[in-house]
């Protein structure tokens, strides 16, 4: 046990620091999907299959590290486990269902996306299910980190889910034309999703309490504010005054 606890920590360290370079390397290169596509990362595929393709490998990764784990029934492991999986079963099997028109995704960010998720679910389940010392979860219910986290989580995923909502109905089927998204935390970022998607994550790593957790908040950071910058210079670009004067941030309202 204590071999496999000091190669998992050892793992933590290395993930973590990649996540900075990840953070470093997206100052000077966009990610390219989406209104941000770009060819030179691969082949494009359909924009429905990528995101089942990218994001799904979680989900299933997630559900087999629960089902073999002596812990799976245990109550804590089991809400933290739904929480998971709760947003990534709407974001490998709804949200590609949800998608309009025919945009393409580039090969290359899907193959990156299968890989970090994969690795992602070690790093979640192998901390819930099997390294997280005996005992560490049998009072949860009394810390205020389970409340505190889960409500955290389930406010990022409604204004997650709201946002690409809005993002979806920007268009009318058969226009192609790019417009501000506005309402809901579109008021104050130009990026609510991300803004959603990392608020669901950092309020998991305070439900978990546990330094996958924050690493994963810390993945999810690294990867969507550079994002969220570009698509602010693009916005800036394409729409001029019409979107400065709006006064909005990139990804955390009033902040940054």
């Amino acid at each position: 046990m204590e071999g496999a606890l000091a190669s998992y920590n050892t793992f933590l360290i290395v993930m973590a620091a990649i996540a900075v370079v990840v953070f470093i390397a997206l100052q000077f290169f966009e990610a390219g999907y989406g209104y941000l596509f770009d060819s030179r990362y691969g082949k494009p595929i359909p924009n429905k299959v990528g995101w089942v393709l990218m994001e799904s490998p979680v989900f299933i990764a997630m559900c087999a590290l629960w089902g073999l784990s002596p812990r799976q029934w245990e109550s804590v492991p089991l809400v933290l486990f739904l929480l998971f999986q709760a947003h990534y079963f709407q974001r490998s099997f709804i949200f590609p269902l949800l998608m309009r028109g025919e945009s393409k995704m580039p090969l290359g960010i899907v193959l990156m996306g299968m890989t970090f998720n994969t690795l992602n679910a070690l790093m979640q389940g192998g901390w819930i299910f099997y390294l997280a010392p005996e005992g560490y979860y049998a009072d949860w219910f009394s810390k205020p980190q389970i409340w505190v986290g889960t409500a955290i989580f389930i406010a990022g995923m409604a204004i997650n889910l709201h946002s690409d909502h809005i993002i979806r109905n920007l268009r009318k089927p058969g226009d192609k034309r790019h417009y501000i998204p506005r309402g809901g935390m579109f008021r104050y970022v130009s990026s609510a999703n991300y803004f959603g998607e990392f608020t669901e994550w950092v309020g998991f790593a305070i439900a978990s309490w546990s330094w996958a957790g924050a690493v994963f908040a810390l993945w999810t950071f690294a990867n969507l504010a550079p994002r969220s910058a570009s698509l602010y210079k693009r916005y800036e670009k394409e729409f001029g005054e019409e979107f400065t004067r709006l006064g909005r941030k990139r990804i955390i309202p009033f902040i940054y």
